[in-house]
């Protein structure tokens, strides 16, 4: 799931502008990205392998070794099948994983004006499912592949690719379980993944974000019991009452800044770009994380907030078993977004003091999380100087290139968790005041898919490396 949108506008050109022709390799793509998006892929009522069989079909009948184009899926979960594609190239290295996922969150025709499930391309925008998060990016990837292989490029290393289930539903037999049962199919020197993007600002390219680290997700459950009784003889005890107050203590609470290397980055680049107040705060910080006034006022700012700090925040709420009956259950779920550098041990700890009543027990829920949690991949020439390279030749050289934390999560946690540095960029640009993924009428601007496709190619031959045979 990606919280950054991905849809670009060229700088020069109206909203609506009129699409040139279409290039062979560009109406390629597009076709890949219509098929993708009207296969129904939705976590809870549609089907991933079907999609993931699709795409292994266009990569056999290009004459992709049998060997090479394979459908993995875990035992019981015949909906979730993932593709594994290896473009062989001469050894020199470790592979370069290319990863995106094939699921989509659930969407119903009711609720869009138009058909989530048929890609539409409307007033300059491509409407559908998925058209941003994240099956443009696994058509980009299929696309110049394909491309790829039809002029005899042979890169240095082997490219693996890795279409996959359950990405919105945590990784069970997704990526979380590939990285455990299938590691080689995996095994790679760096991935390129979902994640990053670029933003605009009035109508132009702003920046470009990679994304080198996320946080880790945790749910707790706050639960209070009690004997109950007769409403008519209310005790200061009640169980709703008790978790309230301390749910209302969490609600107050900001947990400690904590930079890491990549927010320093990415506060550093944002002070260049951002109003002078907001910047002001961003340098203050960076020179000391105990700035209380720097703090507060980037705080105000969700997105900021968040990308400051581990983050805890009531979601769900339930309590009592009649209307005229004290409770003798109350709970609460409380979903956690941990920064790296921090263990959820010490978060469920801190939830604890922060509640400040022992009636309130705090559990971590199930999830299929990482461990132990992911750091941040290292910001390295050999991935960031190529991603400046491509930047600075599309787009221009103002615009820079600005490491990014995402907030929410994408698979590339299992794969720091692994030990494979991964990083999410696109050359997708996109309002992030206008952020549809996961949501109603989710859409992406036609050149930016158009543009993204060219991005991906270039980016991903710069490092790899290799050469078209002669």
């Amino acid at each position: 799931m990606t919280v950054l949108a991905t849809t670009v506008l060229a700088a020069a050109l109206p909203l609506a502008a009129q699409t040139p022709a279409l290039t062979p390799h560009q109406r390629l793509a597009r076709e890949i990205y219509r098929e993708l998006i009207e296969i129904n892929t939705a976590d809870s009522t549609g089907s991933v392998t079907p999609a993931a069989e699709a795409m292994a079909a266009r990569f056999r009948a290009a004459g992709f070794p049998a060997e090479d184009v394979r459908i993995v899926v875990r035992d019981g979960a015949p909906a979730d099948g993932n593709l594994i594609v290896r473009y062989r190239g001469r050894g020199a290295g470790k592979p370069i994983l290319l990863l995106a996922h094939l699921d989509v969150v659930a969407a119903l025709r009711s609720d869009w004006s138009l058909d989530p499930f048929v890609l539409t391309e409307q007033d300059g925008y491509f409407y559908g499912r998925g058209t941003a998060d994240d099956k443009a990016m696994a058509a980009i990837f299929v696309a110049n592949l394909l491309r790829a292989r039809a002029e005899g490029w042979v890169p240095e290393r082997d490219l693996v690719l890795a279409l996959t289930a359950d990405e919105e539903n945590g990784g069970d037999n997704g990526v979380g379980w590939l990285v455990k049962e299938h590691r080689d199919l995996l095994d790679a020197e760096l991935a390129i993944n979902e994640g990053g993007g670029g933003a605009l600002r009035d109508g132009k390219h702003w920046y470009l974000s990679v994304q080198a680290a996320e946080k880790l997700y945790a749910d707790f459950s706050l639960t209070v019991t009690d004997r109950g009784g007769h409403s008519s003889q209310p005790r200061p005890d009640n169980a709703i009452v008790r978790l309230s107050e301390g749910v209302a203590r969490l609600g107050k609470h900001a947990f400690p800044v904590r930079l890491n290397a990549v927010t320093r980055a990415y506060f550093t680049e944002m002070a260049r770009l951002e109003e002078p107040a907001t910047a002001a705060a961003m340098r203050a910080l960076l020179r000391d994380e105990r700035d209380a006034a720097a703090a507060r006022k980037l705080s105000a700012t969700p997105r900021l907030n968040a990308t400051l700090r581990t983050t805890c925040t009531p979601t769900q709420l339930s309590g009592g078993h009649a209307p005229n009956a004290l409770p003798q259950l109350a709970t609460a779920t409380v979903n956690c977004r941990i920064a790296p550098g921090e263990k959820v041990e010490q978060v469920q700890a801190a939830l604890g003091r922060i509640v400040a009543d022992t009636a309130i027990h705090i559990a971590l829920l199930p999830a299929d999380e990482p461990s132990p949690p992911p750091e941040p991949s290292a910001l390295v020439p050999a991935v960031m100087g190529p991603i400046g390279e491509v930047t600075r030749e599309m787009f221009g050289a103002g615009v820079p290139v600005v490491p990014f934390m995402s907030t929410g999560a994408t698979d590339g946690r299992f794969l720091r968790s692994a030990g494979i540095p991964t990083y999410g960029v696109s050359g997708l640009f996109g309002d992030p005041n206008d952020v549809r993924s996961h949501g109603r009428d989710e859409r992406m601007l036609v050149r930016s898919f158009y543009e993204g496709l060219e991005f991906l190619d270039r980016l991903v031959r710069r490092v790899a490396g290799g050469e078209t045979a002669s």
